[in-house]
């Protein structure tokens, strides 16, 4: 099984990123957004930002999920915000060959794009947050938001390639 978590702040285009990869691999698109428990949504929905605890149950939650699919012979896609070293920690435990994908962007380009963004419980107050939380990660492929999705598409397919165990 190939695992690749696509992650970034909120509005980087992680879950279009995924499922877009998915359909390319003829893999499977997870988004960790609808793994959330109620109280993590309510909150984020009133602006409150999550904290470690409230982080630690959903990423249990989303490495359960992915143990239950490692049987799975095609390419897994997680979109998750894996914000922080130990978030992308526990997000791995017990899967050696996982791989990150880093949507990388300016406060700015996100900050357009959540305010365009209908139908999200994600308030767009709480970027700044998600900004202060963040670790770049040093072991991801990284790719830039300000090219069109397609055009990073075409960016991440060969490393996807030369990545898979």
């Amino acid at each position: 099984m190939s695992l690749y978590i696509v992650m970034g702040v909120s509005g980087c285009g992680k879950s279009t990123v995924a499922r877009m990869l998915a359909q390319e691999t003829n893999g499977l698109f997870l988004d960790g957004d609808d793994f959330h428990s109620p109280a993590n949504i309510e909150k984020m929905a009133a602006g409150v930002p999550l904290t470690d605890d409230d982080r630690r149950g959903w990423l249990d939650t989303l490495n359960s999920e992915l143990k239950a699919r490692q049987t799975e012979e095609k390419p897994i896609f997680l979109a998750c915000s894996a914000l922080r070293q130990i978030y992308r920690e526990r997000l791995g435990k017990g899967f050696p060959s996982l791989h990150f994908i880093y949507l990388h962007g300016s406060k700015e380009l996100i900050q357009a794009r959540l305010s365009a963004r209908k139908n999200h419980f994600m308030a767009p107050a709480l970027l700044a947050s998600q900004f202060a939380t963040l670790e770049e990660p040093t072991d991801a492929i990284v790719v830039e938001i300000e090219d069109p999705i397609p055009d990073m598409i075409k960016k991440i397919l060969p490393q996807l390639i030369n990545t898979t165990n």
